[in-house]
This record gives C-alpha cells, structure tokens and sequence, in this order.
C-alpha cells in the first residue's frame, strides 16, 4: 500500500536550500500553480521535498493564505505517488516549490484535478532530463 503521509523530512526548509532552488532551478506553469524544482544529490532518504508559497500580496488575511495551503498540501499527499514512484525507480531526488497564482480560492477538486497535471508534467521533464544525463556522448572521431 501507497505511504500517503507528508512527513517533516519531505518539507523543504532551510534558506541555502530554497536560495537555491530559485536560483538554479527550473520552472514550468500548470496554471493555477507555478512550480520551481531542482535535482539534488543530497536525498536524505526523501524523493521530493516540497513547500507551497501564497502570495500575501494577492491574499492579504493569513486565513486564506493557510486554507488554499491546506488544500494543495492535501492534493499533493494523496498524489505524491505519481511523482515519488518514478524518482524513487530512477534513484534521483527534488526539491520543488509549489507557488499559488491565481487571485481567487478555487475549490478542492480544481485544485487537486489542476496539480495532478502538475505532478504528471513534472514527471514527464524529469524524466527526459535523466534520460539525457545518461545517454552516450557521441565520439568526434
């Protein structure tokens, strides 16, 4: 059976390691959400560690900023799997911000339908980009 926990070593935390994720890390968007991620070699036993950020710019009361945070933590719990299964195959790891975008609370279902793509898509990149680490040089000769 699927581990559905969130545990404290899959939180992402620590300045040095979110500096540089968003300094060396790539990005995508799945709208409502933008996604930054970067390999690392240091895995700490944990395929993903993750954080999600709202911007208290868009929504000003801490109340809303926690219950769009609870929702796409609790979608990303429930379908970690699709992601997790594939790096824990290929023996890498991530880091990955999960950064709100919209300027509304969607309900549950958008926002679990929308980060399913979201984990799908990221697994697809992530996917092309070991497979290009491990392919061949071809020879000058």
């Amino acid at each position: 059976m699927a581990n559905f926990k969130l545990t404290q070593a899959e939180r992402l935390c620590g300045k040095k390691r979110i500096d540089a994720l968003f300094t060396s890390g790539n990005s995508f968007i799945v709208y409502p959400y933008r996604i930054v991620y970067r390999s690392v070699s240091d895995t700490d036993n944990v395929p993903v560690s993750m954080f999600v950020s709202i911007p208290k710019k868009r929504f000003k009361r801490a109340v809303k900023r926690n219950l769009i945070r609870r929702r796409i933590k609790e979608a990303y719990r429930k379908n970690k799997h699709i992601l997790t299964d594939t790096l824990q195959s290929q023996e890498t790891a991530l880091d990955m911000a999960i950064l709100y975008l919209d300027r509304e609370i969607l309900d549950y279902q958008t926002l679990e339908k929308k980060l399913k793509d979201l984990l799908q898509k990221l697994k697809e990149k992530v996917c092309k980009e070991s497979c290009e680490k491990n392919l061949p040089k071809p020879n000058d000769s």
